[in-house]
């Protein structure tokens, strides 16, 4: 889509502010751009530095919080993410400072969920206990696999036991510890998914995230893929019958899908990622951040990239990212693209009031005559049927008659 960049708006301009984004609550997200090593499948914002002076980026990340807390005064926060690059890379007192600066700006849910993503490792393990007491309650852990010669070819720095030791270390200190794995890899076949799948759901989990690999561009496995050098990819029937396989096991084991990828037991659904999902506002500090913030109107935040550059517009004053103007039916579409990712669906009502013309009719009558969608309550959602082919769906619902 195309946006116009503009100053974000002060709370003391006109029109009135919006109140849309109250349907999806209010979250802060904090990236942290380091990590020990590049991932070949990676294309989020992670660079491999040999050391990080803590205290400097605490305090450059409690600047942009008290700089945004300035424009979304009296907020209540419903969620903290702590993301990367490698979170779990951060010294606890880093991430202490964080949450006592939104503490100290936005007034705190009384059930606020405050989660770090982490590495599997014995040694970022090691400051579980520190992240829980500077206010953490819940880890998201980026296991990936089960299967170690699968781990080595993903680039992970941990074996599957160690992984499976951290992970025990999270569930003794956290009340809430999500698991990610990775599916689809090279040479993976059905049966060995299935088997590894059922293993995962063996540790009686509560939440479940299960992502399909992709080649993405920019990335050392898309140059690879460029170049033919990355066999055993499986096609797009081995695919579907392993995102089947996991519907099906997931479902059994009592974590059914929330959303596409994510996977809980009623209540232990990720929050923070609820608020993208049900398209809320979101304030994003930290280098790559991207964030989407309502004042007199909605605006897309998205923090510069490189992490010597933030840094230095931070501590000269300098904003560091750009904003953009949402229109409304640029709204309309982001609700709909994060909205319908989800079991839930998005509100008819809500996304009419967004903009009336948001979805091609004819597109819509035609997916729900033939089973792709379903109305519910004043709930448009996928159905079964529809589900696997979201991305199409999607295309036709926004696409101009």
């Amino acid at each position: 889509m195309s946006l116009a960049i503009v100053p974000l708006p002060s709370e003391n301009s006109s029109p009135p502010v919006s109140e849309d984004w109250r349907n999806g609550g209010f979250g802060l997200y904090v990236h942290w751009p380091f990590c020990q090593a590049k991932c070949p499948y990676c294309d989020f914002n992670s660079h491999v530095v040999s050391g990080v002076d803590q205290t400097r980026w605490a305090r450059a990340l409690v600047s942009e919080i008290d700089r945004y807390a300035a424009l979304t005064p009296e907020r209540r926060l419903s969620s903290i993410f702590f993301g990367g690059g490698t979170p779990s890379l951060m010294e606890p007192a880093t991430v202490e400072a964080v949450i006592a600066a939104a503490q100290r700006q936005w007034n705190f849910s009384n059930d606020i969920e405050i989660t770090l993503e982490a590495n599997p490792t014995s040694v970022e393990a090691d400051r579980f206990v520190g992240y829980r007491a500077a206010g953490v309650n819940r880890v998201s852990m980026g296991i990936q696999s089960l299967d170690d010669t699968s781990l080595r070819a993903l680039g992970r720095l941990h074996t599957a036991a160690e992984a499976l030791a951290a992970f025990d270390v999270a569930r003794s200190t956290f009340d809430r510890v999500s698991f990610d794995l990775i599916y689809a890899r090279q040479h993976q076949s059905a049966r060995e998914w299935e088997a590894e799948l059922r293993r995962a759901l063996s540790f009686d989990l509560d939440h479940l995230s299960v992502y399909q690999l992709t080649i993405e561009p920019n990335t050392a496995f898309g140059d690879r893929f460029s170049r033919n050098r990355l066999p055993g990819l499986p096609d797009e029937d081995l695919g579907a019958d392993m995102w089947v396989i996991t519907q099906d096991l997931c479902l059994s084991a009592g974590l059914p899908a929330y959303e596409v990828s994510n996977h809980a037991r009623p209540g232990s659904e990720s929050r923070h990622n609820q608020i993208y999902w049900r398209y809320g506002d979101y304030v994003g500090v930290g280098p790559g951040a991207h964030g989407r913030v309502t004042t007199t109107a909605r605006t897309a935040t998205a923090a510069v990239t490189q992490p010597g550059k933030w840094l230095a517009d931070v501590e000269a004053g300098v904003a560091p990212d750009t904003t953009e103007l949402l229109s409304p039916q640029e709204q309309a579409e982001e609700y709909l693209l994060m909205g319908l990712r989800l079991s839930e669906g998005i509100s008819l009502n809500r996304i009419g009031s967004l903009n009336p013309q948001a979805l091609n009719q004819t597109a819509l009558s035609d997916l729900l005559a033939n089973g792709f969608l379903e109305e519910c309550d004043g709930q448009l959602r996928t159905t079964a049927a529809g589900r696997p082919l979201l991305n199409a769906i999607l295309a036709r619902l926004a696409a101009s008659p």
